[in-house]
């Protein structure tokens, strides 16, 4: 039944045009990220290879141009192209890591309200809703604020800070409707523990609509990223950005240098419309009702 499962759902996968698109567009971005040091033409960020004479060259095609810089250069010397695959590499660190460990802390923490209840319950959806109440680009500005260090490791820290309720809401509605099912019930009586009812019958029947949330999260997250980087609040100035691109562009727009902010402008959005063409078509899979009413 699986095996016949998965069959329609690879058919349907190559037959939808913009799933095709995002999915191969999100490919080739993990794989620009992936492999930045080998397709660079230059290391941006090795002091060696940056030459301020490259200073805020245009794209090699526009006259000035220089073909070791297909895109131009910024105000430092460093190839826009580089720096973009280099950009990349931690808007993918960062979109998956902060999917990965904030689906975690709101999955165990939904669950769990949803099994136990009572003051358990209430204490954790108050906490989520104070969370909520705020938005997450601001609680993420605040926590990165009144933390001392300043990393890629940081930034991940405070998004997910910010980011688990809503794994914690879904999971606890999905396991609320499950907990009383027949097949919870029987492993209850049978002296199944409460480890073994949450993660062996009902987690794997509640986690399709937190396969929907990840998929959409992971753009919000990278698109995070570069909003908090933008701000020059996000990742230090020694770490690769693309929203520290464009900050650093903005500057220099009027004088008529737009590739500095259109080449990373236009990567970022490319790489969160891929993403939400693959989201749009996974939530289409995981929620058939909701596919035919659209």
């Amino acid at each position: 039944m699986a095996g016949k499962l998965t069959s329609q759902r690879l058919r349907n996968f190559l037959r939808d045009p913009s799933a095709l698109v995002g999915s191969l567009l999100l490919l080739v971005f993990i794989f620009g990220a992936l492999f930045a040091t080998l397709l660079a033409p230059m290391d941006p960020y090795d002091l060696t290879t940056v030459d301020l004479g490259n200073f805020l060259l245009p794209p090699a095609w526009m006259e000035g141009g220089v073909a070791a810089f297909p895109l131009g250069t910024d105000d430092q010397g460093r190839g826009i192209l580089s720096t973009i695959l280099f950009g990349l590499r931690t808007s993918i660190i960062v979109g998956f890591s902060v999917v990965s460990i904030s689906s975690v802390i709101g999955v165990v923490m939904g669950m769990l309200a949803a099994y136990y209840g009572g003051i358990l319950d209430a204490a954790i959806m108050r906490l989520a809703d104070t969370v909520f109440a705020f938005s997450t680009t601001l609680l993420a500005v605040l926590l990165l604020g009144a933390l001392e260090t300043r990393g890629l490791a940081t930034v991940i820290f405070a998004i997910c800070i910010a980011n688990w309720v809503k794994y914690a809401r879904t999971i606890r509605g999905s396991a609320l409707e499950i907990k009383d099912n027949a097949y919870v019930v029987a492993a209850r009586s049978s002296g199944a523990g409460d480890l073994r009812i949450l993660f062996r019958h009902i987690l794997p029947n509640a986690l399709p609509p937190i396969f929907v949330v990840m998929a959409v999260d992971l753009a919000v997250a990278i698109m995070l990223e570069a909003t908090l980087s933008f701000l020059g609040v996000g990742v230090p100035l020694t770490e690769p950005s693309m929203g520290m691109m464009i900050s650093i562009g903005k500057n220099y727009i009027y004088a008529g240098m737009w590739w500095l902010t259109l080449f990373p402008g236009a990567t970022l959005i490319l790489l969160v419309v891929a993403i939400n063409l693959f989201s749009d078509w996974l939530r289409d899979e995981l929620n058939p009702k909701l596919a035919r009413q659209t």
